[in-house]
């Protein structure tokens, strides 16, 4: 799974190096196995001891646990309650999902992170404490469509539904004119922030850059500006 393009570790607290990640599906194990890569101690836990040794055998977490997290008790003494970020990633037991969403918030953890299944899934969470909610399965899927009907668009950062930023192949049309002459703000109402030049991003790039086929850009804006671009 490709955790940057569903924006997971948006929601994630950048000050943390501690996470506490509950289930260890496909989605917990992703989670678990990115955020160790990263540098960050994980602790992992789920009520399958199989998956629980698979994680410690895979070298994915730092420390794994058996329990069972709608137990509030559980939860304590295993020391999740301490934790500034929890990742609730049971979503498909929508019940156990729920009930340890509460039994994480009511134990004190400021920050919790919740895999929902559907949108009364999402609901639910929201309702017993989430701080933020997620669909993998979903959000991967509207990627996957952005990539096949946008194949110019090389990555995107969703600032909220309505407005982007967007990492772009300069198109065709662009090739050879002046940032100047392009007159994004005037054509699009789009912002450019900044284009590819020797392997590296030109911040802010100067009215007079002109640009080249098959090099990048980057731009900010509404997406219904985005999508009126030629790409």
């Amino acid at each position: 799974m490709n955790l940057s393009s569903i924006g997971f570790f948006r929601s994630l607290r950048r000050d943390n190096h501690q996470f506490a990640v509950i289930g260890l599906g496909r989605f917990g194990r992703s989670v678990c196995s990115t955020l160790h890569k990263l540098g960050y101690q994980v602790l992992a836990t789920d009520v399958d001891e199989k998956l629980v040794a698979d994680a410690l055998h895979e070298e994915m977490v730092g420390h794994a646990l058996q329990l069972d997290s709608t137990e509030p008790a559980a939860l304590k003494e295993a020391g999740i309650f301490e934790f500034d970020t929890v990742i609730i990633a049971i979503g498909n037991y929508i019940q156990e999902s729920i009930i340890t969403t509460l039994n994480v918030k009511e134990g004190g953890v400021p920050h919790v992170v919740a895999k929902a299944s559907s949108e009364v899934h999402r609901k639910l969470l929201k309702r017993v404490g989430a701080d933020h909610v997620v669909f993998p399965e979903y959000e991967a899927g509207c990627a996957l469509a952005r990539s096949l009907t946008k194949p110019s668009i090389l990555d995107r950062f969703d600032l909220d539904p309505e407005n982007s930023i967007v990492e772009m192949i300069v198109p065709d049309e662009f090739h050879g004119r002046t940032i100047s002459e392009l007159q994004l703000r005037n054509r699009y109402g789009l912002n450019l922030l900044a284009v590819s030049q020797d392997g590296k991003f030109k911040i802010n790039p100067e009215p007079t850059k002109r640009l080249e086929r098959g090099t990048a850009m980057v731009v900010i804006g509404h997406n219904k500006d985005i999508n009126r671009l030629p790409i």
